[in-house]
């Protein structure tokens, strides 16, 4: 695909907010219809079941958020370490960093002379992004940003969630498996189409790929609240 000014758009520039935003976003729709089913399987009223969904809303974002926060922190540390070690590698050996990204483009296909003066210019250009980008596989692109992913992560698994919470408000006593188990799975299907498009893959396959693990998941926790529900 084509920018009317000829440049290439590419997908990859969104695979750090999409993977938390989907990751969410499915996770709040999913655990929170879970919640919801289980707890009508086990015979709980329309007030208590609402209530257990804005706790498991409110729980899930928080635990999304702080998840998000330590794993892509995480990454981020070892990130930052990495490129230190290869500023002091700079300094003490930059002889040896010209000939070992000289190396890399020989593996890559270039010719031993053209892969030195590539390595020589961009080494006088940027020598860090240089190694960072095709030594360590690090670049701008696919940075770790915690905060960013954090944010995502929280505010998106709270949209999720006010969905199948939405349903069980407007449900009817009776009716709040039938409509929430329907009304989920229409928005996990949504979502997987959505993000497949979003991120350039095939909508059906992603649609019917979150569908049918999300079927499976409130279909085992109205299950299991069923059996509660009875022995209780």
């Amino acid at each position: 695909m084509r920018s009317p000014i000829g440049t290439e758009l590419h997908h990859t520039g969104r695979i750090g907010w999409l993977r938390a935003a989907v990751l969410g976003a499915n996770d709040g729709i999913l655990s929170t219809s879970s919640l919801v089913l289980g707890v009508a399987a086990a015979h709980g009223t329309h007030s208590n079941i609402l209530i257990a969904g804005i706790a498991g809303l409110v729980a899930g974002s928080m635990s999304m958020a702080a998840g998000e926060y330590v794993s892509v922190h995480s990454q981020a540390d070892t990130e930052e370490a990495e490129l230190n070690l290869e500023r002091t590698e700079l300094k003490e050996d930059n002889k040896g960093e010209h000939e070992e990204l000289m190396k890399i483009y020989v593996a890559r296909g270039l010719e031993p002379s053209l892969a030195k003066q590539v390595a020589d210019q961009l080494m006088c250009h940027d020598a860090l992004g240089a190694h960072a980008r095709d030594e360590l596989g690090i670049s701008e692109t696919f940075r770790a940003r915690p905060i960013q992913a954090a944010l995502a992560s929280a505010a998106s698994f709270a949209v999720g969630a006010a969905m199948p919470l939405i349903a069980t408000a407007m449900a009817p006593a009776t009716g709040v498996i039938p409509i929430v188990s329907g009304t989920s799975l229409l928005f996990l299907a949504l979502l997987g189409g959505l993000a497949a498009r979003a991120g350039g893959a095939g909508v059906t396959a992603g649609a019917v790929r979150v569908t049918f693990w999300g079927a499976m998941a409130m279909a085992l926790t109205a299950g299991v609240g069923t059996l509660v529900g009875s022995v209780a």
